[in-house]
């Protein structure tokens, strides 16, 4: 069969056809980039939350109105053809254009309330933005907030968040960036850990105590080992987590000592800074669309991101370094809406005075 007959009757601009623009399907698009992007048809579809077979029958169907093959496959993936990269850039252009055009037509009466969407790590999400929200939206009932709290960075140029506060700084020449702060790390233990076990005087002293890990996105993995000078902490790790929530928990409740934000020391964490001279500091970078400034709720939001940030009130997210126990002397900002008891399961001592009441 002719080839030409094979790919269908439309040609791209190598031939002497136009592809009919009726026939473009932008969905189909979307479904090239994700396969380019994540080099499987399955990736993509987990990706885009649907099956395999209507990627397959997707990607058959753009083939077919743009007469050209555009994935070659191997038995780890697929992999674009030369024709299918030479429209990559093209597919990009209009998907910027696409999510421009949704980001751009806000109504009038929706411009000071609807929602925002906020993409952040969830260590700052949970226990430093979330406690600050709630007296903010008292403020401003009108605004729904969507905050995502999670260690993967959210795209916000496809519109995965309006807004990102990540530990990563974002590469795309297309964003707005803002540098928060910094965050700095510090090690901490329970004070239960402390009584029973002691804590560590020296760094060699730490391989004798058990470590509580987090290995997650945007954190370095091999942070401990290099702070400690070994090869690998392994044999020394006690509990290992992906989520900041149950780093915190696992070291309030004496699994070991692990690395918190030195801010632990002034939102009410029942835990204690262990001294070994290590410190690990990370930027905190706010990202969004050129654009959102536009939009009186997104300027609003970005505005209230930036106070919570302010180094200047809060001296932890400051460039330097400031040991946790000097930083309760050095602000003056009401931290009392940080009640971490809030956060975490109820203690025994609790349980069992409602037991004690059942049983009455």
């Amino acid at each position: 069969m002719h080839k030409d007959m094979q790919w269908g009757a439309a040609k791209t601009e190598r031939g002497s056809s136009v592809v009919p623009l009726h026939q473009l399907s932008w969905d189909d698009l979307k479904i090239f980039l994700s396969c380019v992007e994540n080099g499987s048809f399955r990736r993509a579809a987990d990706s885009l939350k649907v099956s395999s077979s209507t990627i397959v029958r997707r990607i058959q169907r753009l083939e077919h109105v743009l007469g050209i093959q555009l994935f070659n496959r191997l038995p780890e993936g697929v992999v674009p053809t030369e024709e299918a990269r030479a429209i990559v850039n093209s597919a990009r252009s209009m998907e910027r254009a696409i999510f421009d055009v949704c980001r751009k037509t806000v109504k009038p009466e929706e411009a000071t309330r609807g929602q925002v969407k906020i993409s952040v790590t969830e260590g700052l999400g949970t226990y430093w933005i979330l406690p600050r929200l709630i007296e903010f939206q008292r403020g401003h009932p009108y605004l729904t907030i969507d905050l995502r709290c999670g260690m993967e960075n959210a795209d916000v140029l496809r519109m995965e968040a309006d807004m990102a506060i990540q530990l990563e700084r974002p590469t795309s020449p297309n964003l707005k960036l803002v540098k928060l702060g910094r965050l700095h790390v510090y090690s901490f233990v329970s004070k239960s850990y402390a009584d029973l076990y002691g804590v560590p005087k020296s760094i060699s002293d730490i391989t004798r105590h058990r470590i509580v890990d987090q290995v997650a996105p945007q954190l370095n993995e091999g942070a401990w080992a290099t702070k400690l000078g070994l090869t690998s902490i392994e044999g020394i790790v006690g509990v290992r987590t992906n989520a900041s929530s149950a780093l915190l928990y696992a070291i309030e409740k004496g699994a070991g000592i692990g690395a918190l934000p030195t801010y632990a020391s002034v939102i009410n964490a029942p835990v204690v800074p262990v001294d070994l001279g290590l410190n690990h500091s990370m930027d905190i970078w706010l990202t969004y669309h050129p654009d959102a400034r536009k939009t009186p709720r997104m300027s609003l939001v970005i505005d209230w991101l930036r106070s919570i940030f302010d180094p200047n009130r809060f001296p932890w997210f400051r460039d330097e370094f400031i040991h946790p126990n000097e930083l309760a002397e050095l602000t003056d900002a009401d931290l009392s809406i940080n009640d971490l008891h809030g956060f975490s399961a109820g203690s025994s001592s609790k349980l069992r005075g409602v037991k004690a009441r059942r049983r009455g």
